[in-house]
C-alpha cells in the first residue's frame, strides 16, 4: 500500500504516533514470539505437540471471536481507552504466562492475551491516522512498517530470550507492552473524536452479503495454510535436528522480513497492474506449491528453511490483497466489514495448529500437515474462482485511505 505518496516526510510525526507505532510493533511480535520456543515449552512442561500448538489456538480463537465485538466496544468508550485496556490485558496475561508451570495454564493465559490483542489491534491504525502528520497515506505506511517489523523481530526476540529460558519471551513482552502503555497514556493527548455507536449485530449481518461471505471463507482456508507454515514448521525442523530457539528465531526472522517486504512494496505493484482477484488466483496456488514442496522435502533442513522464507514472500502479498478485497467487496461500513472478515479469518488460524499436529500423529509423518495445507489453499483458490462474479466491486473500486484506516488495521494484523 506504499504506492500512494503523501505530502511530507513519514518520519516527521508527533510523539503520540510513535508511541502507538511502538506498541504495534510489540503487539505484532506476539504472533511469532512463541514460534522458536515451542519445542522448549513442550520439553519443559512435558507437553505433546498438539497441546503445545494450542498456544496458537487459544490466542487466535479468542482474538477472532472478540473481533466481532471490538467495534461495538470502541465505538462506545473511544479508541484511547480501548487501546489501553488491550495493552493492560496483554501485560497481565503475558506476565502470568511466563510464571506458569504447566502447558494448560499457559494455554488459558494465552486466551487472555488474545483478548487484549483483539482490543488493541482493532483500533491501533485508526488512532495513528487520527494523530499522524502528512495525511492518512503516511500513517498507513507507518503502520504497515510496524506490522512488518513486529512480525520479523518477534521470532528473533523469542529465540534470543528463549535461549535463556522459555519463560523469557513472555516476560519480555509484558515489559515492552508496559512501556507502550505508559507511552500512550503520556503521549496520546488532546480531544478524542466522539465515535458513532455500532450495533452489536452489524458484523454478523455483514456476513450475509455474498461478496463478504466469499472473502471471509477464502480467508478462513487461507489462514489455515498460513498457520500450518508458521506453527507446524518448528516441529518439522525439530524432527530433523533443528531445535535450538536461536536457530528457529533466525529462520523465522527471515520469514518475517519476507512478509514485511512484499506486503508493503510488492503487493501494491501487483494490484496496480492487475485485478486483485487475479493476484489471489495466482499467488494462493503458488503458496500451495511451497507447502507441496515442504511435504515432499520434509526431511531436508535446507529445503524447509528456504521454503519457509519463500512462503513468507507470498504470505505478505496475500495478507494485503485479501484485506483490500474484503474492504472493497461491499458497501458496508469498513469497520463492520473488517470485524466480520477478520473474525472468521482468525478462527481459521486457530483451527490449523492443533489439527496439523493431530494429523502428523495419526499418519506418523511430519509431512502430513503440509499436505493438509496444500488442500486448504486449493479450497481457498476455488472459492475465489467460483465466487469471482460477486467480487466485481473488490476489483473495480478505488481505495479511500481515510475510510479504510481502522478496517485495514484489523485485517492486516493476522
Amino acid at each position: 500500500m506504499a504506492h500512494e505518496q503523501a505530502s511530507g516526510s513519514i518520519l516527521k510525526q508527533p510523539l503520540a504516533v510513535w508511541a502507538i507505532a511502538f506498541a504495534c510493533v510489540v503487539s505484532f511480535m506476539g504472533i511469532g514470539l512463541v514460534d522458536p520456543i515451542l519445542p522448549a515449552i513442550a520439553e519443559a512442561t512435558h507437553a505433546t505437540a498438539t497441546q503445545t500448538e494450542m498456544l496458537f489456538t487459544t490466542y487466535l480463537l479468542i482474538t477472532g471471536v472478540m473481533m466481532f465485538f471490538t467495534s461495538w466496544l470502541s465505538s462506545r468508550i473511544g479508541a484511547k481507552r480501548t487501546l489501553l485496556i488491550g495493552l493492560a490485558l496483554i501485560v497481565v496475561f503475558a506476565a502470568l504466562a511466563g510464571a506458569s508451570g504447566t502447558v494448560g495454564q499457559i494455554i488459558g493465559l494465552r486466551a487472555g492475551w488474545g483478548l487484549g490483542n483483539a482490543l488493541f489491534i482493532s483500533t491501533a491504525l485508526a488512532s495513528i491516522v487520527g494523530a499522524a502528520a502528512g495525511g492518512a497515506a503516511n500513517a498507513i505506511i507507518l503502520y504497515e512498517a510496524a506490522l512488518g517489523l513486529g512480525l520479523a523481530v518477534g521470532p528473533l526476540v523469542g529465540g534470543l530470550l528463549g535461549e535463556i529460558s522459555w519463560r523469557g519471551p513472555f516476560f519480555g513482552t509484558a515489559a515492552l507492552m508496559a512501556i507502550g502503555f505508559i507511552a500512550i497514556v503520556t503521549m496520546l493527548r488532546g480531544p478524542q473524536v466522539k465515535p458513532t455507536p455500532t450495533p452489536l449485530s452489524a458484523p454478523f449481518k455483514g456476513l450475509g452479503r455474498p461478496a463478504l461471505a466469499i472473502m471471509a471463507a477464502t480467508a478462513l482456508f487461507y489462514n489455515m495454510g498460513f498457520f500450518v507454515l508458521l506453527a507446524w514448521t518448528p516441529f518439522a525442523l525439530q524432527a530433523i535436528g533443528v531445535a535450538s530457539a536461536m536457530q528457529l528465531g533466525y529462520i523465522f526472522f527471515g520469514w518475517g522480513v519476507a512478509v514485511a517486504v512484499t506486503s508493503v512494496f510488492v503487493a501494491p505493484m501487483l494490484t496496480a497492474r492487475m485485478r486483485r482477484t487475479t493476484v489471489l488466483v495466482i499467488v494462493i496456488p503458488l503458496l500451495a506449491v511451497v507447502l507441496l514442496l515442504a511435504a515432499l522435502l520434509h526431511t531436508s533442513v535446507v529445503a524447509l528453511v528456504i521454503l519457509v522464507i519463500i512462503g513468507g514472500l507470498f504470505l505478505g502479498i496475500l495478507n494485503t490483497v485479501l484485506t483490500e478485497c474484503s474492504m472493497e467487496a461491499t458497501d458496508l461500513p469498513r469497520p463492520v466489514a473488517s470485524s466480520a472478515y477478520s473474525g472468521v479469518r482468525f478462527v481459521g488460524g486457530a483451527i490449523a495448529p492443533p489439527l496439523a499436529s493431530t494429523l502428523a500423529g495419526h499418519f506418523g509423518t511430519t509431512a502430513a500437515p503440509f499436505w493438509y495445507g496444500v488442500i486448504v489453499l486449493v479450497v481457498a483458490t476455488l472459492i475465489v474462482v467460483i465466487g469471482r462474479r460477486w467480487l466485481g466491486r473488490a476489483d473495480g473500486t478505488e481505495e479511500h485511505r481515510e475510510e479504510v484506516a481502522e478496517a485495514i488495521g484489523v485485517g492486516d494484523a493476522d
